[in-house]
């Protein structure tokens, strides 16, 4: 927390924290957000996201945390442009969450959570991690490895479906 120091007459230093200051500056305080973020990677998974709800549900009224935002996604934890998961990221830059809570840390992003976790907490949040359940890292790097084999299948499967057009293209481009 910042804080300022000011000299007063006699009796010696008096410290300010930042909220001091913003009240003196006029700023008004932002209402911060808690969020929980669930996410699955595809369609298939629906009703993996309804018991990853139901978990971090009893989570939050067994730890007495009021919840303001439930933020539910379906999709890769290797695409960083999911659209939900962006609208959390600018709403922790811009200091409006005070805690963001996730089952897994895998549930977020499956690489550079630590990245993640000290944008957080620069910017105010507590990231909570629900299951800390650790990996030995030979268990971590098979699921890492997986989880990339998985997404370049499923981009390969994608572009496999095109496959028809990109013919029906060429030859209408060659007549």
């Amino acid at each position: 927390m910042l804080l300022v120091n000011f000299w007063l007459h006699n009796s010696g230093h008096r410290y300010y924290d930042e909220s001091d200051v913003k009240q003196l500056l006029g700023i008004q305080p932002i209402d911060k957000k808690v969020i929980v973020y669930c996410r699955v990677s595809s369609h298939n998974q629906k009703d993996d996201l309804q018991s990853q709800i139901k978990a971090m549900e009893q989570f939050c009224l067994s730890a007495a945390i009021p919840v303001d935002d439930w933020v539910h996604e379906i999709g890769g934890g290797m695409n960083f442009k999911r659209k939900k998961f962006l609208k959390i990221m600018d709403a922790i830059q811009n200091g409006e969450v005070s805690k963001l809570l996730i089952a897994h840390k895998d549930r977020l992003v499956r690489f550079g959570f630590e990245y993640f976790e000290h944008l957080a907490v620069t910017n105010g949040c507590e990231l909570i991690v629900v299951n800390q359940e650790s990996l030995s890292p030979q268990q971590e790097m098979v699921e890492d490895l997986m989880a990339i084999i998985h997404t370049f299948s499923c981009r390969l499967y994608g572009l496999r479906k095109y496959k028809k057009d990109i013919k029906k293209a060429i030859i209408d481009e060659s007549n």
